[in-house]
């Protein structure tokens, strides 16, 4: 693994991306409170792990931990957490926190062998360093992309309660993606990737958390290819935006709503002529580059 990227919770860390806009396309009845909540998810990492199943020595985990692509990050997620890496100068509680550091190096083993070679477990480790405790709060499974065509991959959210300077505890959120690709009998983790959540750009700045200003800006006003749309439709964290496009086509873009009520973009799907959704790839930004250049 490369010494410049920056590692969290065995995964590469990436900052939330974010396009401050100052057109102001928030209006005044927005609701800019709800950014600041945070979470009252019932948790999804909630299988019992007893501290006399760390003592054990695995060369091989047991296989029905793995024995699904779900039950892989179902399970790694539930040993990691009330994992604690406390960091030096940074405190949160009293005592030993959880399993202290005992659930590590069984974590480590839910890594494939490939992602293990890139990873020490040292760098996992450390990676963890000032994390108390985790929470897996949102998991569901989402097309494949480019950069990993062999594993399947999976969108998470977790809740974390990290230590500070002041001796306080403090929830820190991050999305991210979980790669999975099966080894011999077992389902491993590939790969993971995770962004920080920030709380205070989005009531502030811009439109880019909003579904609706995303669709109607980067597809609409960049690309010129909104005709109409229609309300979004919204079950649970999935929220979908339809719109008929002027080409003639319907399409059709997903977002997932964050923890602080931010909403990520997904997947693109146009309806082919079998009147069934096609997964699509555009790229809006392109959109934007031969408009500044005309």
């Amino acid at each position: 693994m490369k010494q410049n990227i920056k590692m969290i919770m065995g995964g590469q860390f990436n900052l939330q991306l974010i396009e401050i806009d100052r057109r102001g396309t928030r209006d005044e009845q927005t609701n800019v409170e709800k950014y600041f909540r945070p979470s009252n998810r019932p948790i999804i990492n909630n299988r019992s792990f007893k501290w006399d199943f760390f003592d054990g020595t695995y060369d091989t985990l047991p296989e029905d931990l793995l024995k699904t692509p779900e039950d892989t990050i179902i399970n790694y997620f539930s040993i990691l957490r009330q994992a604690a890496n406390p960091e030096d100068g940074k405190g949160a509680g009293c005592g030993t926190l959880g399993y202290a550091r005992g659930p590590y190096p069984v974590a480590y083993k839910f890594l494939s062998s490939e992602y293990q070679k890139r990873l020490s477990y040292n760098q996992y480790l450390k990676s963890f360093e000032n994390i108390l405790h985790i929470n897996l709060i949102k998991l569901k499974r989402i097309p494949t992309d480019e950069k990993h065509p062999n594993s399947m991959k999976y969108f998470v959210e977790i809740e974390t309660i990290e230590g500070s300077e002041k001796d306080v505890a403090y929830f820190a959120y991050y999305y991210g993606y979980v790669y999975i690709m099966k080894e011999g009998n077992q389902y491993k983790i590939s790969d993971l990737e995770f962004y920080g959540e920030n709380y205070l750009c989005a009531p502030y700045h811009g439109w880019s958390y909003d579904a609706e200003f995303v669709v109607d800006i980067k597809y609409g006003e960049w690309c010129k290819l909104v005709k109409e749309r229609y309300k979004a439709q919204q079950d649970g964290f999935v929220k979908r935006i339809y719109f008929k496009g002027t080409d003639g086509n319907d399409y059709l873009i997903e977002f997932f709503q964050l923890t602080n009520d931010t909403d990520i973009e997904i997947a693109q799907y146009k309806k082919n002529v079998n009147e069934k959704w096609e997964l699509i790839k555009l790229d809006p930004k392109k959109c934007l580059e031969k408009n500044n250049t005309n």
